[in-house]
């Protein structure tokens, strides 16, 4: 027996929670299905595509969800089958949420930033602290790979997403290290003091931001109607308390999954 709670649905379907009898087991739901409108369903279609193709290509890597079997969860109406992606539910609390923050969270999502770039996939979406999730280890994890794309290891399009990625990685962490309270442990008064800007957008990127993003919101926002939801934690707070280091993750293997 499962328990499906909606924890989101807009214009390009819903995302499910499918939780087991016993609650030994969570999975994530996509279900592209789309609105009334054609462009919103191929849209949708194309978001759950890119999400399949980036968990294809990061198969094994620790830190992000994995694509799960569909056999043996509940049926879903034919047309709906056919547009859901089933991904295993990384446990933990988004970026904006958690009480509590290991001194070298940044360092270590950066790490996990550059793994995912090692395997030729961009997030293209970290902007969203809802997307940076820190586990009940302390340790960074990622989610949300609607907007991820894949790409050659040495190409251009790459370089510049990837640049991207780290940049929004960079403009968190300063952000963390202005506000986040100094209690338990602290960051060095240096490192506090002047917290390292992020880098400026370039090539790809910059384009993106200049051109392609606001038709995205054009489209979203004004023709479809959607909105993204998007949080981030007020400056007034309540920011996390500084806790110790985690460390660095032992390496990982390739899985031949």
């Amino acid at each position: 027996m499962w328990t499906i709670s909606v924890l989101k649905r807009d214009s390009f379907g819903r995302v499910e929670l499918l939780t087991s009898g016993d609650g030994s087991l969570r999975l994530i739901r996509r279900v592209a299905s789309g609105g009334a409108l054609p462009l919103s369903r191929r849209i949708a279609r194309l978001l759950l595509r890119r999400e399949e193709r980036a968990l294809a290509a990061l198969a094994g890597l620790a830190a992000v969800p994995r694509s799960v079997d569909v056999s043996g969860l509940p049926a879903l109406p034919e047309r709906d089958a056919q547009l859901t992606l089933v991904r295993s539910y990384v446990d933990g609390a988004p970026l904006h949420r958690c009480e509590r923050l290991p001194v070298d969270f940044f360092e270590r999502l950066e790490e996990l930033v550059r793994e995912l770039h090692a395997r030729g996939v961009a997030h293209n979406d970290l902007h969203k602290e809802q997307n940076i999730v820190v586990g009940p280890d302390g340790r960074p994890a990622l989610i949300d790979f609607q907007l991820a794309s894949v790409h050659a290891v040495d190409s251009r399009t790459l370089a510049s997403r990837a640049s991207d990625d780290l940049r929004h990685v960079a403009k968190h962490r300063r952000r963390y290290l202005r506000f986040a309270r100094v209690v338990d442990v602290s960051p060095s008064a240096e490192l506090l003091a002047n917290p390292p800007r992020a880098p400026r957008r370039r090539g790809v990127a910059l384009v993106w931001r200049k051109t392609g993003k606001p038709l995205y919101n054009l489209v979203t926002r004004r023709v479809l109607g959607r909105r993204d939801g998007e949080e981030r934690r007020e400056l007034s707070g309540p920011w996390p308390v500084w806790v110790a280091a985690v460390g660095p993750r032992e390496p990982q293997r390739m899985s031949s999954r």
